[in-house]
């Protein structure tokens, strides 16, 4: 299984390296690829596999996805965390 993450285009860098973005994922940000979404402008959400934008998303949708992976994220966290000392005694 495959997860596409939505992100934020803040820079298209058309100079140096065509068709390359710098996404913001919450509080990260990466370069991304355009080539298969080359109509994708500052400004749009889309959904990022391996390095490239493959979707343009709305808005709501970005957010929505976000806070559902930050819930899984404090989920896994929660299950994994040490429990305290035992009262078996």
């Amino acid at each position: 299984m495959c997860l596409a993450a939505p992100g934020k285009i803040v820079f298209i860098d058309s100079h140096d390296m065509p068709n390359v973005a710098r996404v913001q994922f919450g509080d990260l940000m990466r370069r991304v690829s355009l080539d298969f979404l080359p109509g994708a402008s500052v400004g749009d959400y889309i959904t990022i596999h391996l390095g490239f934008a493959i979707s343009l998303v709305g808005a709501e949708q970005a957010d929505r996805t976000y806070r559902l992976r930050q819930s899984l994220v404090a989920l896994e966290d929660e299950q994994l965390a040490p429990e305290g000392p035992s009262s078996d005694n």
